[in-house]
């Protein structure tokens, strides 16, 4: 019985391949999941350390506009809270953002719609955020007042691909959300849990967009950098701690 690892070692050797030319593929990053709750809109020392920066401090509406627009109006700064009302319009980022990861806390109001978008675009050809802008649907899955779709739910693909998991919070309490985007992959994360994952342009996706009200929108997920957008669908939302680590 002793032999038998020595033997077996002789075999592997004689039958190993020889080896080929490396080939320099460019490793993807290493995820980073924050806190259940991170900071009130503030970065640990750690976070600083990998990249992060704030899109919200908690006090001013800076880094941000109307969509459309030169600067922001009717959202409301209070309590450490980016809100809406309702019906003030989607707001958008200063800055565009390529591949990164999006870090954000919400809640909805009840039987609220809302919705997270990126790489919007602005200009005479756009209308609406959703024009161009893949969303991480946000909505009061239990009170919405009409019959949702799977892929209406929240942490959807909106209108393309239902979330894995029912992991959003009750209405009223903050839930943590993680959008990450790594060379046209696209990662959806709600409360500590990855609900969505897909390949913008691979032939599964593009066949699911062909099938839903996108396929007339030749913008739609045209883009590899854009703004970030925070949709006001006519229903009170509220964001926090908004911090984003290009990759």
């Amino acid at each position: 019985m002793r032999f038998y690892p020595l033997i077996l070692v002789s075999l592997l050797a004689c039958s190993t391949p020889p080896q080929q030319a490396e080939t320099t593929v460019t490793p993807e990053p290493e995820a980073i999941t924050p806190p259940t709750y991170s900071p009130l809109n503030a970065l640990t020392p750690e976070e600083e350390a990998e990249g992060w920066s704030l899109l919200f401090d908690g006090e001013s509406g800076q880094g941000w506009h109307t969509f459309g627009k030169d600067s922001l109006t009717g959202w409301e700064i209070a309590d450490g809270e980016l809100r809406t009302p309702g019906n003030k319009g989607d707001i958008v980022t200063d800055e565009t953002f390529a591949d990164f990861e999006l870090y954000i806390e919400w809640k909805i109001s009840e039987g609220g719609n809302s919705g997270i978008m990126f790489h919007v675009q602005e200009g005479a050809d756009y209308t609406y955020t959703f024009e161009t802008g893949p969303e991480f649907q946000i909505i009061d899955d239990e009170g919405y007042e009409s019959p949702l779709d799977n892929t209406q739910k929240t942490g959807a693909n909106y209108a393309l691909q239902a979330p894995t998991v029912a992991a959003a919070m009750p209405v009223g309490t903050y839930n943590t959300t993680r959008i990450r985007v790594w060379k046209g992959k696209v990662q959806h994360f709600l409360n500590g849990q990855m609900v969505v994952t897909y390949k913008q342009d691979s032939p599964e996706w593009e066949a699911i967009k062909n099938k839903t009200k996108f396929k007339d929108m030749p913008g739609y997920a045209a883009f590899s950098s854009g703004h970030i957008a925070l949709q006001d669908h006519g229903d009170a939302v509220a964001f926090r701690s908004i911090k984003i680590r290009p990759l």
